[in-house]
């Protein structure tokens, strides 16, 4: 797969895993602040992971 593939992938892993992350505190999993916070902050970590990964197995 090609670098751009895994950055996508890892984006969406972590956003969807940092906007519910507000559950396992009893948070809302809707439109909340920490929900919205989370989402972003777990998008970045997770493109930086996709990127990462991506340059670790060599994709193009």
């Amino acid at each position: 797969m090609s670098r751009k593939t895994w950055i996508w992938i890892g984006l969406f892993i972590g956003s969807t895993i940092g906007g519910a992350l507000p559950a396992l505190w009893g948070g809302d999993i809707g439109l909340s602040m920490p929900s919205i916070f989370l989402t972003a902050v777990g998008g970045g970590i997770g493109i930086w992971a996709g990127f990462t990964f991506a340059n670790y197995i060599g994709a193009e």
